[in-house]
């Protein structure tokens, strides 16, 4: 998969293509099926298929300070998408003068001038331009007169029913996002395909958690990063090792570690069975279950009791 960061340079002998846009945060299983018929749609007519992203988030330019929680960091985003099979994906910096394009601007700048679009295909909620006038009908209008075709499809993918059977679902990213804010990473992780992710390199700490005789690992995250509800997880801990994904079971602690009157929220990886240096280095931890709420105890040994019991559920959780 070819990787661009923006649409200014393309390849010399860059012809037509398919298209689909939009933030795709989390690439859920609704971004997958929409994704995935992008790339069929592509492979039918013998063109590329391309996923035009934008970073920074849209939000965070139209409102500053309304930055939406970050289910995936982009390069995390843009794995996830390579999965699926497409040809380029295309990050466009969304910056102030992109955002007062009008739509007409952005359609015959960007998709007609720039990437030569034959088809587009876009979610049935897809909003453009400038004040996001543009909607799906107005894609279709200028794709008329410019010589596209557009087409919306539902963000659905499928899900077990009560009986078992598998159900057509519609996801939205602002549903995954709530489902980790309240704790709910079965649920979040039912909506994405997999488990959610955290990413952050590993810093030093107050080092309680050595002195307890459970070392943890502690994680600086990026400034966005979808966060769940304060308490204890069972987690698999991801690392690169010797030129592989290494996953590691590991119980994770997120709050404020109120038994010592901790103020800032922290997020904390008691890896089972390893003892090795992780200081500095890049890693990640998909959340399975939440085990329990956050708790203030009143000894370091009470809290030390708890955690052991924390340990046995993580080991019995991820061993199924």
């Amino acid at each position: 998969m070819q990787r661009w960061r923006g649409v200014t340079d393309l390849p010399g002998d860059w012809g037509r293509c398919v298209v689909t846009i939009g933030v795709f945060d989390g690439v859920h299983k609704g971004h997958q099926a929409l994704i995935s018929r992008t790339v069929e749609t592509a492979r039918q007519r013998g063109l590329p298929s391309v996923v035009l992203t934008f970073d920074p988030h849209p939000m965070e330019v139209v409102r500053p300070g309304s930055h939406p929680a970050q289910l995936t960091t982009l390069t995390r985003k843009a794995e996830l998408v390579e999965r699926l099979g497409v040809d380029v994906f295309a990050v466009l910096p969304f910056t102030p003068e992109l955002s007062r394009l009008s739509a007409e601007e952005f359609v015959h700048e960007i998709l007609v001038d720039r990437l030569h679009v034959a088809t587009v295909i876009v979610g049935e909620n897809f909003r453009f331009g400038h004040k996001a006038a543009g909607t799906v009908e107005t894609l279709k209008t200028l794709g008329r007169r410019f010589g596209f075709t557009a087409h919306e499809a539902r963000l659905q993918g499928l899900s077990s029913s009560e009986d078992g059977e598998p159900t057509e679902i519609t996801y939205s990213s602002t549903y995954v996002r709530s489902c980790i804010d309240a704790g709910d990473v079965v649920a979040a992780a039912e909506a994405l395909g997999r488990p959610h992710r955290l990413e952050g390199i590993v810093v030093r700490g107050e080092g309680r958690g050595r002195h307890l005789g459970y070392p943890t690992a502690n994680l600086s995250l990026p400034r966005f990063a979808a966060v769940p509800a304060d308490g204890v997880y069972a987690c698999w801990f991801v690392r690169q090792w010797r030129g592989e994904e290494q996953r590691l079971p590991a119980a994770v602690s997120v709050g404020t570690n109120p038994t010592f009157s901790g103020r800032e929220r922290t997020v904390e990886a008691f890896v089972l069975d390893f003892d090795d240096d992780l200081y500095g280095q890049h890693v990640a931890l998909d959340f399975v279950r939440r085990l329990r709420g956050q708790i203030a105890f009143d000894t370091p040994e009470a809290l030390v009791e708890q955690i052991d019991d924390d340990v046995v559920r993580t080991r019995r959780v991820l061993e199924r």
